[in-house]
């Protein structure tokens, strides 16, 4: 009997913020294998931030979502037939299947699907801690904030999937660690389970001026680095405390992604303070992931690095867990289920 494959579509761009209407289900027969092709049976998706600028249309660090196409985004999952040399039935795999349950994968394509080794480290930590989030805030913490022993570090969104291992491989290299997250729930365990020093709960200070107050109590020799992920208000506290030759990794600005974004109140601060702001993506430096990907699987693997995900049930919630993810209701990082 034919598979028939069930698929996000983007139905149309949000007007401002993004609904359950931007999104359509539908379902395809999968065809028969040509040669050159892999069939991918998708296990579990990735949900991620990004995704929301994509289904804008305008410029950006890459082209936007198609309207009529399948959603973008990361997937793990099984070889379920191979006509191509390079995969076997049975290979664990990461890609960039999309919103899908299977992915029919040829050509240009493949170079972007990698083998994974799911003896020591569980397949789904290959979206999170072991994949591109978990590279993300190596990079950032590597290249941009390039911190010395003693030096204190701060990262939004601490609870978060690339928060959550930048303040841990930020504690490996010897620095003080304060996380800003939502919630005495997340704060609670960015300290007790993460390790962290320090965390500030944003909901209890909801404006810029009290929560550069409350950073200013958890990090009262300053700030050296920042991975910023949230931005809004959130940077603007962490500008406030940061030390002379500060330097910001700029990964994410997720406070302003599904409405007006959000400027940056004190731009003067990066002047008298000689602050270096950096943005980046990491997709453009490949010549980074293999030592980075090194270091996050033997920490998954030894259970040093710890991780936590949200998991939604079945493909039909994807689009509910995402608008969820946008408002801060995962805990960790976010996948959808599915089988």
């Amino acid at each position: 009997m034919a598979l028939v494959n069930q698929q996000w579509l983007l139905a149309s761009r949000p007007a401002e913020h993004a609904g359950l209407d931007n999104f359509r289900l539908v379902q395809t027969p999968v065809p028969a294998l040509a040669d050159g092709q892999v069939l991918v049976r998708q296990h579990y998706l990735s949900l991620d931030p990004y995704m929301r600028m994509r289904m804008n249309e305008g410029k950006s660090y890459a082209a936007p979502q198609a309207v009529g196409a399948v959603m973008l985004g990361g997937t793990v999952g099984e070889v379920l037939e191979s006509r191509h040399p390079g995969f076997a039935a049975g290979d664990a795999v990461v890609g960039a299947g999309g919103w899908q349950q299977y992915a029919l994968v040829q050509g240009p394509g493949l170079a972007a699907w990698r083998k994974v080794d799911v003896s020591r480290v569980p397949l789904a930590a290959y979206l999170g801690a072991v994949g591109m989030p978990g590279v993300t805030a190596w990079v950032g913490l590597s290249m941009i904030i390039a911190p010395k022993a003693g030096e204190t570090i701060a990262v939004s969104a601490a609870s978060g999937a690339v928060g959550s291992a930048l303040g841990q491989l930020a504690k490996a290299r010897g620095c003080r660690v304060v996380g800003i997250a939502g919630g005495p729930e997340k704060c609670a365990y960015v300290v007790d389970e993460l390790g962290f020093d320090a965390c500030v709960d944003h909901k209890q200070h909801r404006d810029a001026a009290a929560l550069a107050a409350a950073l200013k109590q958890a990090a009262p020799g300053g700030i050296d680095g920042n991975f910023e992920n949230v931005g809004g208000p959130v940077l603007d506290a962490v500008l406030a405390n940061m030390n002379d030759f500060g330097r910001i990794a700029l990964c994410g600005m997720i406070a302003g992604y599904d409405g007006r974004p959000l400027p940056i109140t004190q731009p003067r601060l990066l002047l008298t303070a000689r602050l270096k702001l950096q943005g980046f993506i990491v997709s453009e430096h490949p010549d980074l992931w293999p030592a980075a990907l090194r270091e996050l699987g033997e920490r998954v693997a030894s259970g040093e690095l710890k991780y936590r995900e949200s998991i939604a049930q079945g493909i039909e919630r994807a689009p509910q867990a995402f608008l969820d993810l946008l408002q801060g209701k995962n805990f960790g990082k976010q996948l959808v289920k599915l089988v």
